[in-house]
């Protein structure tokens, strides 16, 4: 629910992409100014939100990238407006919620790396829960938790996807259940984003994911572009770079045009382009450059 209020923010038609090279140049004797620098000012401004934010979880390299909860189960066609409930946080406890049995669990990646995290209780999560919904749904009536258990669920981080403590609810009159990470927000990094303006929108291509191996300084990012390449009417050709720190990557994406100023319906696809960093990425984060979000990272090798 959360990262849905993010996605809607961060989606921009590819025709409106800033980095528009190609059709730029010096006007009369006028100084040339690069198009990038507005970006890279952007991306400088991301990474020390980022790094603020990891100093103040503890320096905790804990980064869940996306939703913290998740639906188990579809459903049923008589409960079709739960989902609407859901989605606005309208959940609440129809009795007593357990607390967590342990002050403390552990956080597992697939490379087999570990780390111990406090824990939260149920309606502590339960809170969580509410909090990141919208809130918009007059005359929903709220879903009611009759249960929780402590188990696990696997969560999309910027180092790959982990094995993390999660509480799961029960619900009255459906078999649909809900998942929530069960991990203390305070060893969670949580990126706040700048103010958003729909008026004047942060400039720059979201990337959606990034992929790379243990000791290559190569990472491929993937994002929503032009349907074809620069050599056809209304494609695109891309390249990339990148703004770093020790804690994180900001992934600019360039984009070569066809043509300057050309009317092109706004349909995209997939593309990717990679790019070379200074050193092998490590553990740090990749960001997206619009809003300086972590994005899901694909680690092999």
């Amino acid at each position: 629910m959360e990262a849905a209020r993010m996605r809607r923010r961060r989606v921009l038609p590819w025709i409106t992409v800033a980095a528009l090279l190609g059709g730029c140049g010096a006007a009369g004797n006028s100084p040339a100014i690069d198009p990038l620098d507005g970006l890279r000012q952007q991306a400088g401004g991301a990474l020390t939100r980022y790094d603020q934010a990891v100093r103040a979880a503890g320096g905790a390299p804990f980064v869940p990238v996306g939703e913290l909860t998740r639906q188990l189960g579809d459903w049923e066609p008589a409960n079709g407006v739960y989902k609407e409930t859901l989605s606005a946080g309208r959940v609440e406890a129809a009795s007593t919620l357990p607390g967590a049995p342990t002050p403390a669990g552990t956080i597992v990646w697939a490379d087999g790396t570990r780390q111990d995290v406090p824990l939260i209780s149920a309606d502590g999560a339960l809170t969580q829960l509410r909090d990141s919904g919208t809130g918009d749904c007059s005359g929903c009536a709220p879903l009611k938790l009759t249960g929780a258990r402590l188990t696990t669920m696997t969560v999309p981080t910027t180092r790959g996807p982990a094995t993390a403590p999660a509480w799961e609810y029960t619900l009255d009159g459906t078999t649909v259940r809900l998942a929530r990470v069960a991990v203390d927000p305070s060893a969670i990094v949580r990126v706040t984003p700048p103010p958003w303006d729909a008026d004047h929108p942060h400039e720059g291509l979201a990337i959606d994911s990034a992929t790379t191996t243990t000791a290559s300084s190569e990472l491929t990012v993937t994002f929503t572009g032009a349907p074809g390449p620069r050599s056809k009417p209304c494609g695109a050709d891309y390249g990339a770079e990148a703004a770093e720190s020790d804690l994180a990557v900001v992934v600019i994406v360039i984009e070569y045009r066809h043509a300057k100023d050309e009317a092109c319906l706004a349909i995209g696809a997939q593309r990717s382009a990679t790019l070379k960093l200074s050193r092998p990425l490590g553990e740090r984060a990749v960001l997206e450059v619009t809003q300086g979000l972590p994005v899901e990272v694909t680690i092999t090798g």
